[in-house]
């Protein structure tokens, strides 16, 4: 993998292409976080073409951190929501950057297995092996930069599109 040096992140990803997306997603987008989300792969936020279910992020905290096991495992569990279930929606090209999916988790688990700092790199390596029903099934590894595995995750949610005419049943967007 290429290492976060080098990679843009998120927000740039998003200022760039800021005049295609919606208001509403263009807001959360481009607003400044207090983490850092470097995309290994290209990210295409009105992409529809199918990808495979495969994601990795680089994230860190962006500022410094104390040096409290308790608090890094805390930001990790919070963190690790926002890229995870939306790995689910790749083989399906559904246009998140158009604003007309909702996601919401159903379930979430974490496995600490090493200590760590969030406030260093950290690789997400993200899978989705089962999507169907209107529910998407991830999981994810994360790795210092040195490859060390210090967490696992696991997220069922629902996923809907929305602000679409009236589909059938046979609508692959809504076979996800």
């Amino acid at each position: 993998m290429p290492l976060p040096d080098g990679l843009k992140d998120l927000t740039e990803v998003a200022a760039e292409v800021k005049d295609k997306i919606p208001m509403k997603l263009r807001r959360f987008m481009t607003k400044k976080r207090p983490f850092e989300f470097r995309p290994v792969e290209p990210v295409s936020m009105g992409a529809t073409d199918p990808q495979p279910p495969v994601k990795h992020v680089w994230i860190r905290a962006v500022d410094a951190l104390a040096d409290d096991v308790a608090m890094h495992q805390n930001l990790l569990a919070y963190v690790s929501d926002f890229e995870l279930l939306g790995t689910s929606t790749l083989p399906h090209g559904l246009p998140f950057g158009q604003g007309k999916v909702i996601m919401a988790s159903l379930d979430h688990a974490l496995w600490f297995h090493r200590e760590f700092r969030i406030d260093e790199w950290l690789l997400y390596a993200m899978d989705s092996p089962n999507a169907s029903g209107a529910r998407g099934f991830a999981r994810g590894q994360l790795f210092t930069e040195d490859g060390t595995l210090v967490a696992s995750t696991a997220q069922e949610g629902l996923i809907r599109v929305i602000d679409q005419p009236r589909a059938t049943r046979s609508d692959p967007r809504l076979q996800v």
